[in-house]
């Protein structure tokens, strides 16, 4: 038999030693380009790849004029960020599975400590669980004892998503996968920048990983992959790449995961149980992002939040209580429109809440669904805010849009303390809020429906949080 360790013959594996859920990841339609693999794995020629091609010629002829001695070369080495070595990665607010994973997985790579922005979920609980990774510090903890830290920002890049503790000066880095908005951060100095088009920001951090030819740990790999599938919605999304499905297919190589499919059904499952027992406030503020609008027709911030969920209709039923939170969460934010999604992450279909007339505008203009029980809008296969929900409000408001005038004004013209106020449950280790006490019932004012926007009353004051004894 020959060697070939000592020959430096590439061994050729079996294809019945790959994993057959990271083979399935890679199983595409073989079409025109259809290429295939030692592994018997086959997946069209990609679009980079067709981009590479066409760019053949010019790399030969660039080859062609290196010296032919590699010895009269200096020798070149894949560049790593030293300024990111020592950092503290730390996700947005509203933390989710990518932000933690990814902080995770790049304090490894690059060396530095990773750190919570707010408590984590039930689905990254899961995650932690099952890998045996130990839950990230809170950033508030680490800067108490090192005020100084540098900080690399993972999975975002504007001031609203980021934890008020952070200072920009301190900033070194970003690693993200959205889009550059009105409130992205501005430094005084260069920084390093990570920021790709890709389904998730874990998939940038495992590519980093795998052209650097260092493999991540088997927690970590576990990690990165779950983040992947959670961001991607088990690569049926409409953010997926490419590079998210081969990072995924290596990366359950490197973590052993036999079927990725299971493995995405019971982190969703993880995510959804803990949706059931909510509160409104838990529902409306738990995923929400807000974007600032400068347009001729439109100038304000608008707030976004999305639950997904397996089961649509356990957050449906409880449409009544969620639109008064959203118009009191509205008057806390100052915000001039707020929405939420809600994402069936199995049917890949989702449903819109439209608290008032001025967001049943915007919504109609932007996606042309039909609403009904006055409240809900039907918004089909879309499923991501990333790509199908803010990008299409922006165009529709960058085109002009306005908010019809002497719409009626319903629950704007609420006094904030008729909503309630808000209460910590001390019994609930994760310290549930509630908001309990409205006067609505009593006032005879529609609770699910008719909440206007662009209230500016002068009373609007901030809502104090009581905790139980």
């Amino acid at each position: 038999m020959t060697d070939t360790k000592n020959t430096g013959e590439k061994r050729k594996r079996n294809a019945s030693e790959a994993h057959a859920g990271a083979a399935e990841v890679l199983r595409l339609k073989v079409g025109e380009k259809g290429k295939m693999y030692d592994d018997g794995l086959v997946r069209q020629q990609t679009e980079i790849e067709d981009q590479v091609i066409a760019k053949a010629s010019a790399a030969e002829r660039i080859v062609d004029a290196l010296p032919e001695d590699s010895k009269s070369m200096p020798e070149v080495e894949l560049w790593l960020p030293e300024v990111l070595s020592d950092s503290v990665f730390v996700g947005h607010l509203v933390t989710d599975l990518d932000s933690v994973a990814g902080a995770i997985g790049a304090a490894s790579l690059y060396g530095g400590i990773p750190a919570l922005a707010s408590e984590v979920n039930s689905e990254t609980q899961f995650a932690l669980k099952k890998w045996g990774i130990e839950k990230p510090r809170r950033i508030e903890d680490i800067l108490s004892e090192k005020p100084d830290s540098e900080m690399c920002l993972v999975d975002h890049q504007q001031t609203s998503q980021m934890n008020p503790c952070i200072k920009a000066d301190q900033i070194v880095g970003v690693i993200d996968h959205h889009a550059l908005q009105s409130k992205t951060i501005v430094t005084n100095k260069p920084i390093y920048i990570d920021i790709r088009p890709w389904g998730s920001m874990s998939t940038i951090i495992a590519h980093t990983f795998i052209t650097h030819n260092r493999r991540p740990e088997k927690g970590i790999a576990g990690m990165l992959l779950c983040a992947i599938l959670s961001d991607t919605l088990n690569l049926q999304g409409p953010t997926t790449t490419d590079w998210d499905r081969l990072m995924v297919a290596v990366l359950a190589e490197i973590a052993k995961v036999h079927n990725i499919q299971l493995l995405a059904q019971e982190q969703f499952k993880a995510k959804s149980k803990e949706l059931a027992t909510l509160s409104s406030h838990a529902l409306v503020n738990g995923d929400q992002k807000s974007f600032s609008f400068d347009a001729s027709g439109f100038k304000g911030d608008i707030g976004f939040a999305v639950v997904e969920t397996t089961d649509s209709d356990i957050i449906l039923a409880k449409t009544s209580r969620l639109i008064p939170e959203m118009a009191a969460c509205k008057k806390e934010k100052k915000l001039s429109f707020l929405f939420l999604a809600i994402v069936n992450i199995v049917k890949l279909k989702s449903s819109l809440l439209i608290c008032g007339p001025g967001e049943k505008s915007l919504a109609q203009a932007a996606f042309g669904g039909e609403i009904s029980n006055g409240n809900l809008m039907d918004l089909g296969n879309r499923v991501s805010r990333k790509k199908e929900f803010i990008p299409v409000l922006t165009r529709v408001i960058n085109d002009g849009w306005r908010r019809p005038e002497n719409l009626a004004r319903g629950l704007s013209s609420t006094k904030l303390e008729e909503f309630g106020h808000l209460e910590v449950d001390p019994s609930d280790p994760y310290g549930s809020i509630e908001r309990v006490g409205s006067s609505l019932e009593n006032t005879g004012k529609p609770i699910a429906e008719n909440c206007d926007d662009d209230d500016d009353d002068d009373d609007d004051d901030d809502v104090g949080l009581t905790i139980v004894a």
